[in-house]
C-alpha cells in the first residue's frame, strides 16, 4: 500500500497494513534456561578489529572460567551486511547467536520483529546500570522496556592531515563552505589525494550536512513519522554533501559505493587529507600511515563558530529471545557491557564509554576525545524512533538517492523525493 507524504502524521498511524519487516512470529521465548553448554556471540567487525578481539577473549576467558561447562563462541559479522544475517536468525531461532551487539538504530525494529529478549528486570538489578547515561539507556528501551545494555556510544567529527595543511598553508575549515573550498585545494595540490574523502553509502557522514542546512529526516513523534528528506532545508544539505563527489575532490567513480569504513581506511592510508571519522575510527587511523600527522576538530556547521550536529551514534548488546540459555546469556550481556570491558574497549578502540563516570575518566586522561565531546555538547540528533528505520536503513534508501544524485541519474529534487516516498511506505507499514 502506498502512503502519501501529505498524510497527517495521527491518520499513519492509525492505518494496519503488513510490515516488509521479517516476519517472526514463531520466534517465541525459549521455555529453556540450561546452565551449560555453547553460547553463539555476534559482534561486529571494525576496521582494525584486532584490539576488539583481544578485550573480548579476556572477558570470554574470566566468564567460561567462572561459569563450569560453558563455552562461548564469538564470530564477528561485517556490520554492512548485518540486515540479512539478523533476518535470517530472527526467521530461524535454531541459527540464531544467543547475544549480540546491534545498532541503536536497530532497536524499535528488532522489539518489532520480536527478535530481543526483554531484559527489564535483569538490566534494574544489575548493580552498574545506575550509572548509565540516560540518553544511552534510551537507546535500549523501548515503550519503557529494556532490550539490552548500552555497549558504547560514539559521534564524528573532522579528522585532517597536519602535515598537509601545514606544506599548502591551510588554515583549518570554520564553515561548511570553508570546508569544500579547502577539500578542493588539498586536491588541486595534492591530485594524489581525495581532499576530503567523502561515500555515497556513507549515510552517517552526510546527515550532518542536512541537519546544518535546517533540514530533518522526518517529523513526528511516538512511531508516527512523515518523511522530510525533500523539504527545501534537506535538499540543501543533500546538495552540498553530494557536491563534494568530483574529480576536483572524490570522483563519483570511485567514492559513490564508500561506506564509513572505507572512508577512514582510506584515511588511515595517507590518501585523503580530511575525513568524516568517530571517535571509534581513533584506533584504526593511529594504526595507520598518518600517524603522528592527524588531528581532530568538530565538524564545523553553516555559520562560523558553529559545530554541525551530528548522529549520536553507538552500539548495544542484547540477548536473542530464542536463547535457551537465558541466565547465561544476560550474564555475558552484562559482562561484555560492563564498566571494566568498557574501558578497556576505550583503551583499544577508542570506543566511548555509556558509562557516565568511566567516560569522564577516559576523557580526564586522553586529549583526542575533547573534539567529540564537544560535540556531544553542541547537541547531537537521532534518526526517528520508528521501526520502520531499520527496513530504510537496510533498504539503502539513502545511499541510493545520494548516489542517484552523485551519478548524474536524478537531480537533488527528485531524488529526494523519489527517496521520501520509499520512507513514508516504510512508516506507514511500521503502522
Amino acid at each position: 500500500m502506498k502512503l502519501s507524504r501529505r498524510l497527517p502524521a495521527l491518520l499513519l498511524a492509525g492505518l494496519v497494513v503488513t510490515a516488509c519487516a521479517p516476519q517472526t512470529s514463531d520466534n517465541s521465548s525459549s521455555d529453556k534456561d540450561e546452565k551449560t553448554g555453547t553460547l553463539r556471540v555476534w559482534l561486529f567487525q571494525e576496521v582494525g578489529n584486532q584490539p576488539k578481539e583481544k578485550v573480548v577473549d579476556s572477558v570470554v576467558t574470566a566468564f567460561e572460567k567462572d561459569h563450569e561447562g560453558t563455552k562461548v563462541e564469538v564470530e564477528y559479522i561485517p556490520i554492512e551486511t548485518r540486515a540479512q544475517r539478523v533476518k535470517a536468525a530472527f526467521n530461524d531461532p535454531k541459527s540464531a547467536p544467543d547475544v549480540m551487539e546491534y545498532g541503536n538504530t536497530d532497536t524499535a525494529g528488532y522489539v518489532k520483529d520480536g527478535g530481543l529478549l526483554d531484559v527489564t528486570k535483569e538490566f534494574g538489578d544489575w548493580n552498574e546500570a545506575k550509572d548509565t547515561d540516560p540518553t544511552a539507556k534510551q537507546s535500549v528501551t523501548v515503550d519503557g522496556k529494556v532490550y539490552g545494555a548500552p555497549f558504547y556510544v560514539g559521534v564524528r567529527a573532522l579528522y585532517y592531515r597536519t602535515d598537509v595543511f601545514d606544506e599548502l598553508g591551510l588554515e583549518v575549515p570554520k564553515t561548511m563552505a570553508e570546508l569544500a573550498s579547502t577539500a578542493r585545494e588539498i586536491r588541486a595540490a595534492k591530485p594524489d589525494l581525495y581532499g576530503l574523502v567523502v561515500g555515497g553509502a556513507y549515510t552517517y557522514g552526510a546527515m550532518p550536512f542536512i541537519w546544518a542546512n535546517g533540514g530533518e529526516l522526518a517529523t513526528g513523534k511516538g512511531g508516527s513519522y512523515v518523511s522530510a528528506i525533500d523539504s527545501a532545508a534537506a535538499q540543501k544539505g543533500i546538495k552540498a554533501y553530494t557536491s563534494l563527489f568530483g574529480d576536483d575532490n572524490c570522483p563519483a567513480a570511485k567514492c559513490a559505493g564508500m561506506g564509513g569504513n572505507d572512508t577512514i581506511t582510506a584515511f588511515a592510508a595517507g590518501k585523503a587529507g580530511m575525513a568524516i571519522g568517530g571517535d571509534f575510527s581513533h584506533t584504526a587511523v593511529e594504526a595507520g600511515k598518518v600517524k603522528g600527522k592527524y588531528a581532530v576538530v568538530p565538524l564545523p556547521g553553516v555559520k562560523a563558530g558553529s559545530i554541525a550536529p551530528a548522529f549520536a551514534g553507538g552500539n548495544n548488546i542484547g540477548v536473542l529471545k530464542s536463547t535457551s540459555h537465558r541466565t547465561l546469556a544476560v550474564g555475558l550481556m552484562e559482562q561484555l557491557a560492563s564498566k571494566q570491558t568498557q574501558a578497556s574497549m576505550f583503551d583499544a578502540m577508542g570506543f566511548l564509554p555509556t558509562f557516565a563516570d568511566v567516560r569522564k575518566q577516559v576523557s580526564a586522561k586522553e586529549p583526542y576525545v575533547k573534539p567529540f565531546a564537544q560535540t556531544l555538547a553542541a547537541g547531537t540528533k537521532f534518526v526517528p524512533a520508528s521501526p520502520a528505520w531499520a527496513e530504510i536503513d537496510s533498504g539503502l534508501v539513502l545511499p541510493t538517492m545520494f548516489q542517484e544524485v552523485v551519478s548524474g541519474k536524478k537531480g537533488v529534487a527528485a531524488a529526494a523525493e523519489g527517496a521520501a516516498a520509499k520512507m513514508d511506505d516504510a512508516f506507514g507499514s511500521a503502522g
